[in-house]
């Protein structure tokens, strides 16, 4: 799985999702007490498994922050407390961003399409808010979340791209795919959201 970061990040930046040195991806297997993250200031169309930073965690807490993505904050309250095998992927795909920007709230954009809703639970928006920064952290943890148990599979960040949780790279990639691929169809359709 450690391979599979490394792949969906370079067809994020083939399909122009992120720039060279945008997005990020994290991994906690169920059977390790490692989280591993895609490094911070590195080119992510080149990411192989050596690439990937390693944080041990003891008594479900980092050890360590070394070189990890900037967004390492937002991965971790997604991953800290579930037990099982967790992907979590951050992306800015094109169409996504604008349908936010244009006024749209993904959850009810989705609730249109039943190709999406039947495999994708989309949160409604977190607002704009600075990248990086704890507070875009806390409210996509809360906007994916219902009493600390996940009931979405990813969630718009108003200005600045999307989160996507699976069990695996593969499967965060394809919640990615299907939001994008209902957001081109709305804004080609020049609906508006009323």
């Amino acid at each position: 799985m450690i391979t599979a970061i490394g792949d969906v990040m370079r067809e994020a930046y083939k399909r122009n999702w992120i720039t060279t040195r945008d997005g990020n991806c994290s991994l906690r297997r169920r059977d390790r007490n490692i989280l591993y993250i895609t490094p911070s200031a590195v080119r992510k169309n080149i990411i192989y498994p050596e690439s990937i930073v390693r944080i041990p965690i003891k008594n479900n807490e980092l050890t360590t922050e070394a070189n990890a993505s900037g967004e390492l904050e937002m991965h971790w309250l997604l991953q800290k407390d579930h037990k099982k095998t967790r992907c979590v992927l951050h992306l800015h795909p094109t169409y996504t961003i604008a349908a936010m920007m244009a006024g749209f709230d993904l959850n009810e954009l989705a609730a249109k399409f039943p190709e999406i809703y039947r495999y994708t639970r989309v949160a409604h928006n977190v607002p704009v808010l600075p990248a990086v920064s704890p507070e875009l952290a806390a409210e996509t943890y809360k906007q994916m979340t219902i009493g600390g148990e996940l009931c979405y599979d990813i969630v718009g960040q108003a200005q600045h791209g999307v989160c996507a949780v699976a069990s695996n790279p593969w499967d965060a990639f394809e919640h990615v795919e299907r939001l994008e691929h209902i957001c081109q169809i709305a804004l080609a359709s020049g609906a508006r959201n009323e």
